[in-house]
This record gives structure tokens, sequence and C-alpha cells, in this order.
């Protein structure tokens, strides 16, 4: 039986293995998927294991999409563009990272019949998978990126990967019109992201690349104020389809079902 794993700390919210062994079982394949919580210096280990086949393929989240690449023999150019790795996979005995979640991102937008062509975007967060959605947003063709980020410095260092962006200070808003929460803060429900957004304006879209809980109180301040909201199940979604046709070769139906597993 193949096994394949999804690695971060923490890792409870995740509901990757949900998805993945529902399209496992549907397509009749002998495999299973768990998660795992690690510690960085297990990171190592994890990676040799793919490479003795004992370990067919991983999904990596939050802290690890970048911590994970000196382990790996070679980067996909997404993932080297980005400095971001969500997938591992074995090819010609090398470990191989890949990044699908700028996929996850743009596809979740597209499928919402959203044109963010020459619209102002704000970020909220600096960490793992922030590369990824600007990355995306640029392929979009957004007129500007801004970051805000708890640690100015770390939003800072985004500028080697990235020269078109804007660093704003954390607590600042400046005008935009999609605000994204990049950061952790909601996967626990007591989390709240203690920003004023009483005076935004009117007609903007709330994004939250967090999918459990399915409404952080992000989400909620945006919708109390009469802001369109999306959460990140859509993002997830995609990004895990991406995942799964890159280690079975298959592109798993996304129905009704898949979106009832994950209560979108």
């Amino acid at each position: 039986m193949k096994k394949f794993f999804v690695i971060g700390n923490p890792i409870q919210h995740s509901l990757s293995p949900q998805i993945h062994n529902y399209w496992i079982k549907k397509n009749n394949i002998n495999a299973v998927y768990e998660k795992k919580k690690l510690n960085k210096e297990e990171l190592e280990k994890l990676v040799s294991e793919v490479k003795e086949k004992k370990i067919c393929g991983i999904n990596i989240t939050v802290p690890f999409k970048k911590e994970i690449i000196p382990y790996l023999d070679q980067l996909s150019p997404e993932s080297k563009s980005t400095q971001s790795v969500n997938t591992i996979y074995l090819q010609d005995n090398k470990t191989i990272g890949h990044n699908t979640d700028i996929d996850g991102f743009e596809l979740s937008i597209k499928k919402l019949k959203i044109n963010l062509t020459d619209k102002k975007i704000l970020i909220l967060g600096a960490g793992g998978v922030v590369p990824s959605i600007i990355f995306a947003l640029n392929k979009m063709g957004v007129s500007e990126i801004i970051i805000s980020n708890r640690t100015r410095e770390k939003a800072e260092q985004l500028k080697f990967l990235f020269k078109n962006l804007r660093i704003v200070d954390w607590g600042e808003l400046p005008e935009f019109h999609m605000i994204i929460n990049a950061t952790s803060l909601g996967l626990k429900k007591e989390d709240e992201i203690k920003l004023d957004f009483s005076n935004i304006g009117k007609d903007k879209l709330f994004y939250d690349v967090i999918y459990s809980p399915d409404s952080t109180k992000f989400l909620k301040a945006g919708k109390n104020l009469g802001h369109k909201t999306i959460n990140g199940k859509l993002m997830f979604i995609y990004q895990a389809h991406a995942s799964f046709n890159i280690w079975h070769n298959i592109y798993p139906e996304i129905n009704d079902e898949v979106m009832n597993l994950l209560g979108t």
C-alpha cells in the first residue's frame, strides 16, 4: 500500500486526509494518506523516506514550506520562484519540491469569476503561502501588492523574490480592493486580527487562506461591514487536486460530495 502524508506543526486543523482519502477510494487506488505532526529536526529523515520509496508523496503546510527546501534534490520552477514547497514527489530517483498553492489560489479566484486586473491587493502576513499568492496575483495582472506583517523585517525580505511590493507597517490600512489574511491568526477560535476595518470604504473583498474553521473572526468582521468574503476552501481543494494528479496521474472529480466533505 502506498503511503502519503501531510506534515506541519500544528497539523490537527488539516482536512487533507479527508479529501485525498476520498479521491483515493473513488479511483480504487491502493494507498492511504495521513497527517503527521513534526518538528524541524525530523524533516531530513522524512524526505529520505521518500527517496527510499517508503513514502510516495508529501504535502507541506505551516511552518515548513521553506524549511523543507535544503533537504530536496530539486525544485520546480514555481518552487524556485517562490522559495516555497507544498508538494514532494520522487522522479528519476530525485526528490522534487513543487508548489501547487499558486494554482490553488488562482483557480479559486477564477472559479468565483472575480477579475483582479488593475486591482490593489493588501496581504496580511509574510509567511509560507504568501510568495505563492504574490506569484499568482502578478499572473492575474493586479496593479499593486501591499504587504503588512507583524514583523516588518520579514515582509521586507519578500522583496528579494518580488521587486514590485509595497511594505506598510502592521495596523496601517492603505486603499485596497481586496484584503487577504495569510497569517495563522484564525486557526484557533480565540484568534483575532485586531485591526479597525470601519473606514476602508465599500465593496471590498475579504479573503482568508484559512479553511478550518470556515468562518474566522477576520471574515466575520468583513461580513458584518457588508463586504464579500471568501474562505480558503476552494484554494485548498485546487491545490490538493494538483498534488493528487502529480502523484497518481489522475485529475479527480471536484463535485458536490467533495465540497460537502469540507463543509463548503
